[in-house]
């Protein structure tokens, strides 16, 4: 945790223009936009960074089609650009992708008028992916047998886009960026106290690793803190124009239902008239998501979430049984921080059935205090950009925006990249049928950083090899996480930097040779205690409908990351 305890360093008793209070996609991307463009700049999280809101994500990076139901154009026309602006920067990571809804009696709308609809979203767009099409209910079964077309009226195929790895190492990205550019950045660090006085905000922190507590002064705070972004504001003092109410989303991973020779999300409206989706995650499937009300931004998966996404697949997927809790493997829960006015009141007086995911921002000129509500994964250029605005807009000069706080290396880079392992025949370690070649997953996943892998490769070969079982993870790769990602609890790399643990059954996680070596790469000396917390905590138990057994290396062969 070298890197850790060096920015843990810098944070001590430090001064920075800009403190980020949360590390989710929001307070990332506004860290690597403000220290890309010359601000120095801090981050803390009090878990790790995307652990919450921005690790339950559908994975999906899309113009919000759903959106136009309320006929909101202008915020349908920017996550289109949105969209664009994510294709064209990240190309190896954010994909486009076919969405295939089939329309049955629960639908609100006839086919012919959702294929209007979609048309009208290809437009909005500007053409950017692929035309929509509009099929019928023989075409669909044609397209994915496994649907049930027994009362389907028709549908649409239209175009959006995914990551092809998981959202939290997406938001990983923007941290790695921050650091890059000089920020300091800590996870596990809890603002305990912040009082504003002489111009600036002094602000107590916990190091909640060592128990330490810090000092840090800054001329302006950006809470970033997602669904709980209220409170800090109450804490602070802060009165502002916009609130958030919360909305619970789930999902349930099972085994792959769709067809693998095509990466094809399926589109369902449940009973009460709302979308669903079948979205894949390799050879398993990802089941939500759903639209629950909550007042609890810890908010869990329920018996009743559980049994209704079930009892809605099964209706319309025609499978050889149907799914129950004994196939799910995991589960996510995500509560999204829904931006409404602040006009007093409790948070039941709104409609937040009809809420989308866009965001604001305000700004307190007198306390320097910049407050992000909302916003999704898809948007998260334009907070980047908007805070930033913001920031100069109370007083501190940035250098101009030259777009390089983001998006992936020059495509210059990548052949120099792909050349020098196509020399090493590196994709022939790899021999399987069903995992993609090791040069497209190194490149997507680490861009320039690769390039010392292939070196880290050829100087020793075991570093080629798979570590903990088929879990399609080399050796460097840890070592690599050891140094340059703040891995600091095993969790931290099983659910975020990757995505083992949303796709391998708990059942499988237990205390293994492989997962030992894990934690050894990772954690060295403290291996053994990084471990047995681990193996305490809800990732060591079984998950839903699953027992304890034997570890099977025939499991963490599913770990795929497109």
């Amino acid at each position: 945790m070298a890197l850790r305890d060096t920015n843990i360093d810098r944070l001590r008793d430090g001064m920075v223009d800009v403190a980020i209070v949360g590390g989710g996609i929001n307070g990332a991307v506004t860290a690597a936009s403000l220290a890309g463009r010359g601000a120095s700049v801090a981050l803390i999280d009090r878990a790790d960074f995307g652990s919450e809101t921005s690790q339950e994500s559908s994975n999906l990076v899309w113009g919000g089609f759903k959106y136009l139901e309320n006929y909101e154009l202008p915020l349908v026309y920017k996550l289109c650009e949105s969209r664009n602006r994510l294709m064209k920067a990240y190309p190896d990571n954010v994909a486009e992708l076919s969405f295939l809804a089939a329309l049955d009696d629960s639908s609100p709308y006839p086919p012919w008028f959702a294929a209007l609809g979609a048309t009208a979203y290809w437009g909005i767009g500007k053409f950017r992916t692929r035309p929509p099409k509009l099929h019928s209910a023989e075409a669909i079964k044609k397209t994915e047998p496994v649907i049930d077309t027994d009362g389907v009226r028709g549908g649409i195929e239209y175009r959006d886009a995914y990551l092809r790895d998981n959202d939290a190492r997406f938001v990983f990205g923007f941290v790695r960026s921050a650091i890059e550019a000089g920020a300091a950045v800590a996870n596990y660090v809890d603002l305990v106290d912040a009082q504003r006085s002489d111009g600036h905000w002094q602000l107590g922190l916990a190091d909640l690793e060592s128990g330490e507590r810090l000092e840090l002064k800054a001329r302006t705070i950006v809470n970033a803190a997602g669904p709980y972004v209220d409170g800090l504001n109450s804490a602070w003092g802060v009165t502002t124009e916009h609130r958030i109410v919360y909305s619970k989303g789930i999902h349930l991973i099972v085994p792959r239902l769709t067809t693998t020779e095509h990466q094809r999300v399926l589109a369902f409206f449940d009973d009460s008239g709302r979308l669903f989706y079948v979205i894949p995650m390799g050879i398993r499937s990802v089941i939500g998501t759903t639209d629950t009300r909550t007042d609890d931004p810890r908010a869990g998966v329920t018996d009743d979430d559980r049994a209704f996404l079930l009892d809605q697949i099964n209706k319309r997927l025609d499978l050889p049984k149907p799914l129950t809790t004994d196939d799910v493997i995991a589960e996510r829960c995500g509560v999204r921080p829904l931006v409404v006015p602040n006009s007093g009141g409790d948070r039941t007086d709104v409609d937040w059935t009809s809420l989308s995911r866009k965001h604001e921002i305000e700004v307190d000129r007198a306390r320097s205090v910049i407050s992000i509500f909302g916003g999704k994964l898809t948007d998260c250029l334009n907070v980047g950009e908007e805070v930033a605005d913001a920031v100069e807009d109370l007083g501190l000069p940035l250098e101009k925006d030259t777009g390089t706080w983001y998006g992936e290396p020059t495509s210059e880079t990548r052949d120099v990249f792909y050349r020098q392992a196509r020399l090493m025949r590196l994709d022939d370690l790899r021999v399987r049928p069903d995992v993609e070649p090791l040069s497209d997953r190194l490149w997507r996943r680490y861009g320039r950083r690769a390039f010392a892998m292939l070196e880290a490769i050829r100087s020793d070969p075991s570093m080629g090899e798979d570590i903990f079982g088929g879990t399609d993870y080399l050796r460097v790769e840890l070592y690599l996480a050891a140094s340059t990602e703040m891995v600091t609890r095993l969790e931290d790399f099983m659910r975020r930097r990757s995505k083992i643990e949303q796709v391998v059954p708990n059942a499988d996680l237990g205390d293994t040779e492989g997962l030992r070596e894990v934690c050894d790469i990772l954690f060295g000396d403290e291996a053994e205690a990084k471990l047995n917390e681990f193996l305490a905590g809800p990732y060591g138990q079984p998950g839903p409908g699953q027992s304890v057994a034997a570890p099977s290396a025939a499991h963490t062969s599913d770990v795929r990351s497109d």
